[in-house]
C-alpha cells in the first residue's frame, strides 16, 4: 500500500462516531460521521529527514490533531472520549519499514478517531509513487 505523507490522505472513522448532542430534556447520543487529513499532522510528529514525493512523511507515532464531523455533539462530546474534533492515531504500521525509527503508515492503516472515541482506516492515499509492501 501506498505511504503516508502529509499531502493530505484521508481517514475515515468505520463505525459512527457516537457523541452526546444536545436536546430537551438531556442530552442524546446521536452517531456522526468522523473524517481527517494527514494535512493536519501533528507538526512535532512528521518525520522530515525523509521526504516521500517532496512531502515529509508520517509513521505509527503521527497524530492528527484535528478530526471532522461530529461538532454537532456539543453536550459533552463523545460517549467515550468527551471531546468533539479531537486526534486521530495509528493504530498499526509497517512491520518491515521504519520510517524515523518507527512503523511507516500506509494507506488501509487502521486509525482511532477523535481521541479514542471510535475506530477507522486510511482510505486515501497522500502519494501514488512509493509503496510500503509489508
Amino acid at each position: 500500500m501506498f505511504a503516508l505523507t502529509i499531502a493530505g490522505a484521508q481517514a475515515v472513522a468505520t463505525i459512527p462516531d457516537t457523541c452526546l448532542t444536545p436536546a430537551a430534556p438531556s442530552p442524546v447520543p446521536i452517531p456522526y460521521p468522523n473524517m481527517a487529513t494527514t494535512a493536519a499532522a501533528d507538526p512535532g510528529g512528521i518525520v522530515e529527514k525523509v521526504l516521500i514525493s517532496a512531502a515529509p512523511a508520517l509513521n505509527q507515532m503521527t497524530k492528527i490533531l484535528l478530526s471532522n464531523g461530529d461538532q454537532g455533539g456539543t453536550a459533552g462530546g463523545g460517549v467515550v472520549s468527551h471531546m468533539i474534533m479531537g486526534e486521530v492515531a495509528f493504530v498499526n504500521g509497517s512491520m518491515k519499514v521504519m520510517i524515523g525509527g518507527k512503523p511507516g503508515v500506509r494507506l488501509s492503516c487502521m486509525t482511532m478517531h477523535n481521541k479514542e472515541n471510535t475506530t477507522g482506516l486510511v482510505v486515501s492515499p497522500s502519494q501514488t509513487t512509493v509503496m510500503l509492501m509489508s
